[in-house]
């Protein structure tokens, strides 16, 4: 397999508090990779390093053979990563389609072809019937499905979920879970942050674990919920699988 994202010695500090300590992992080329934890384990804030959101005080990001830490978050973009926040960021007063647009004109030169565009992933996410609606007239759910299409207006090359699946009942999820297996059908890489074991399970060929910003299991879902290690972390808060 090719490898398409590689980490080494990743390091953030916040005063203190080092909130990502010296991580190293890599990403294959269409691979679905897990990236769990406790709570301030350091999850998210190793998406806002890869995405550009923060620089790191020390280590490296290697995207394609190139180095992209110290890049901004729009640069990273345009490299080929997108990702997705754990609140959702719809533009409220703009159509569904019109928040797609947003991102679609990076890679289209006018209206009608952005607008083209944008239907044609939100007919893949089944959001089509609602293009001319605000968003602010949408569902959990279907917000949820709305934040991936404005990433992949785009064109990301990997995709970083972060808890896309927070919120949803355990019917929204496997909905949820389609879109995103016809997504990693046609090639897509992701790198996905959830809580939600039935998400990582049912996804990730592989399965990182943080605590305490520093990375103690590699594995599958199966081998690493059996690490004593990883037991421990999450001692306290629930990891069975739905």
């Amino acid at each position: 397999m090719t490898e398409m994202l590689r980490v080494t010695g990743l390091t953030r500090r916040f005063g203190g508090v080092v909130a990502v300590n010296e991580v190293s992992f890599s990403v294959d080329e269409g691979e679905i990779v897990g990236l769990i934890g406790p709570n301030g384990s350091g999850k998210t804030t190793t998406f806002n390093l890869i995405s550009g959101n923060l620089t790191p005080n020390a280590g490296e990001i290697i995207y394609k053979g190139a180095a992209i830490h110290g890049l901004k978050s729009y640069e990273v973009a345009r490299r080929g990563i997108g990702r997705t926040y754990q609140v959702v960021r719809p533009f409220p007063l703009l159509t569904v389609a019109e928040n797609v647009m947003a991102g679609a004109f990076q890679k289209e030169g006018n209206y009608a072809a952005a607008r083209r565009k944008s239907l044609g992933i939100l007919d893949d996410l089944g959001l089509l019937d609602k293009a001319d609606r605000l968003a602010s007239d949408l569902t959990l759910l279907q917000l949820k499905r709305l934040e991936i299409a404005k990433v992949l207006s785009i064109d990301p090359d990997l995709l970083l979920l972060d808890e896309v699946a927070a919120g949803l009942t355990t019917s929204e999820i496997e909905v949820l879970l389609g879109f995103v297996r016809q997504l990693h059908e046609r090639g897509m890489t992701m790198l996905v942050v959830e809580h939600v074991m039935q998400f990582i399970s049912s996804l990730c060929s592989r399965v990182l674990v943080l605590d305490f910003g520093k990375l103690i299991a590699v594995g599958s879902c199966a081998d690493v919920l059996a690490d004593p290690a990883v037991h421990e972390a999450y001692l306290g808060e629930e990891i069975t699988v739905a």
